[in-house]
């Protein structure tokens, strides 16, 4: 059956002009601009395209806030202690974008601002704390996932910095633990201020729209079910299913990750007119927690957004990397986050074969475990990382020049089918195995993931992973055996309440997470309430669905085959049934659950 997958799903703006091209951009900030402009940017900004386009357009004397910044070698030691010289991790820093000023440059471009008769731009992350007063704000904004996209294709450098060769993991965790936190917390002010936002996700082809409408258009979104714009990312174990299912680029070798509920790196896409414009979804966060998060969830966890599905595709692929995540404890004495990421693995599809590789077998010693992944690591390197040498998929995993890591002498092996769930608390060893398709739920510190063993692989770079036995071995959780496992993390599945075509179960998740899950099977409509926490949901079940308010508040809103989507707590009342009358469906919805 045909794909019905929808890759680039948008919001209709009520109201609202958008212009396109550079020429109308430029038209629109000289029209509207008075002595001083501020042009901000965020991260991952390409001043290359920018700003040859505004100069060609724009009269008038550009400053621009690099030359007022801290010398590159002296940010370099300001953010060192946040970025440390770990390969992956680092602390979330307390730091703030004027902290990124050089007082005495910051100074003398004051100065020379001042002594402009005008037009005058100030261009560049922190314009608006040169400036601190301004006539006209135009802000250009940048997704997370985008900017990612141009570290690995060496354009743009760390906040700050020039070198856009660093190696892009690198740049990556710079940016994750440094620059969008720096740039986050300057922004989120400017939101209620901006005159006007400029999308350049998209190179050659930026987008302009006021902020009042682009505001308009949040307060929109909030009222009503919603889809983030999904990304996909290959991997050294990645799969096939998804290339069907979602319609992706069949030439790829395949397709491991797919993101399609994670606010701080997603897109939102919204159509003004018939234009459609691309704005981070975190900033829906930022601009109306409390109404998408509901009032308990954002006290609980500000503005973040606290729930995250993705996908992960082993189908023809292999196994994930042997894991375990930090602690609350860990976490947030090592990493400065606030909590942790627990998480479960909800199987959409499986092969007959499938496994899932969970908690630890009986008697397993600290020590020696330690030392035989220890001993593993340090045994050589090998294996093309997708089922073939060096990743048998059956937990063995032989590295060349040394003896692998017998898994399954020490980790629990279990079987699992479509539709079972597994409930992965912090502290839980555990990964899936080749020839499943997982539906991820889990809080959003996503990153924070202590690799034990790779199978012996190389990553899709011809280079080892980053193995954290260090990190991992002091958050295991060695009383988790088979007993425990399988009693508390598998299938813990019990019935909540029936109704004409309808039944809800509870499938988790573990006591010491934060969030619940629900499945709905449903052959006709299925009444739902946000119950004060917002509703991430995926139609796990059935070819397509239609999500309704009862009272007409919102359009209906047709969802597909494993799309994921957003109910905020502000809808309240909504239903969901099947497209068509009859059909079997089933969702899948987490929340946030009540403090006891």
């Amino acid at each position: 059956m045909k794909s019905n997958y929808d890759k680039k799903p948008f919001i209709q703006a009520s109201g609202g002009d958008c212009w396109t091209g550079w020429e109308a951009i430029t038209r629109i900030i000289g029209e509207q601009g008075g002595r001083v402009v501020v042009l901000e940017t965020y991260p991952g900004v390409n001043d290359d395209e920018v700003v040859p386009q505004l100069k060609g357009f724009l009269p008038g004397r550009f400053f621009f806030t690099k030359d007022a910044f801290l010398p590159e070698q002296q940010i370099s030691e300001l953010v060192y202690p946040d970025v440390t010289d770990d390969d992956i991790f680092g602390y979330i820093t307390r730091l703030s974008m004027v902290d990124f000023f050089d007082p005495v440059r910051l100074g003398k471009m004051r100065e020379a601002i001042g002594s402009e008769a005008g037009p005058v731009y100030i261009y560049g992350p922190g314009a608006t704390l040169v400036a601190e007063r301004w006539d006209l704000l135009v802000y250009f904004d940048m997704p997370r996932w985008e900017g990612q996209l141009r570290f690995r294709r060496n354009e743009v450098a760390n906040l700050g910095l020039t070198d856009k060769t660093a190696k892009a993991s690198l740049q990556y965790k710079q940016a994750f633990f440094v620059d969008w936190r720096v740039a986050d917390k300057h922004k989120k002010p400017l939101l209620s201020r901006w005159d006007f936002v400029v999308d350049t996700t998209v190179a050659g082809h930026p987008k302009i729209v006021a902020g009042t409408a682009l505001n308009e258009a949040y307060g929109l979104i909030v009222r009503r079910p919603f889809r983030l714009v999904p990304f996909f990312d290959p991997g050294p174990w990645g799969g096939q299913w998804m290339k069907e299912v979602c319609d992706l680029d069949r030439s790829q070798s395949n397709y491991a990750w797919c993101f399609d509920c994670v606010p701080e790196e997603n897109s939102l896409l919204i159509r003004f007119g018939d234009i459609l414009f691309e704005t981070p979804a975190i900033n829906l966060v930022f601009a109306q927690s409390r109404a998408l998060l509901g009032d308990a969830v954002q006290a609980r966890f500000g503005d973040e957004f606290p729930i995250r599905f993705d996908f992960l595709d082993t189908m023809g692929g292999g196994n994930l990397s042997l894991q375990v995540h930090p602690t609350t404890e860990y976490i947030r004495e090592h990493f400065g986050m606030d909590y942790t990421q627990d998480e479960s693995y909800y199987i959409l599809d499986a092969e007959d074969d499938a496994v899932v590789y969970l908690g630890l077998n009986d008697g397993v010693v600290p020590g020696e475990m330690v030392s035989a992944l220890s001993a593993a690591q340090e045994g050589g390197k090998g294996g093309d990382g997708v089922g073939g040498p060096g990743e048998r998929g059956d937990g063995q995993g032989d590295r060349a020049g040394g003896l692998g890591f017998d898994a399954e002498k020490f980790v629990g092996k279990w079987p699992i089918k479509k539709h079972d769930h597994v409930l992965i608390p912090a502290g839980t060893v555990h990964c899936s195995g080749r020839n499943s398709m997982v539906l991820e739920i889990s809080a959003t510190p996503y990153i924070f993931t202590f690799k034990l063993w790779d199978w012996g692989r190389m990553g899709l770079d011809g280079k080892p992973r980053p193995i954290n036995i260090g990190h991992g071995q002091r958050v295991i959780d060695w009383s988790l055996g088979p007993e425990r496992t399988k009693k508390e993390l598998i299938n813990v599945v019990s019935a909540v309440d029936e109704g004409p075509g309808w039944r809800e179960e509870r499938t988790g998740l573990h006591e010491r997470e934060f969030i619940e899950t629900r499945r709905h099977w449903f052959t006709g409509k299925v009444m739902h309430h946000t119950g004060g926490s917002v509703n991430v949901l995926n139609l796990v079940e059935g070819r397509e669905a239609v999500v309704e308010s009862p009272s007409g508040a919102f359009e209906p809103f047709i969802v597909h085959y494993a799309e994921t989507f957003v109910v905020p707590e502000a809808v309240g009342e909504y239903t969901i049934r099947p497209v068509e009358e009859g059909a079997r469906c089933a969702t899948m919805k987490a929340f946030v659950r009540k403090n006891p």
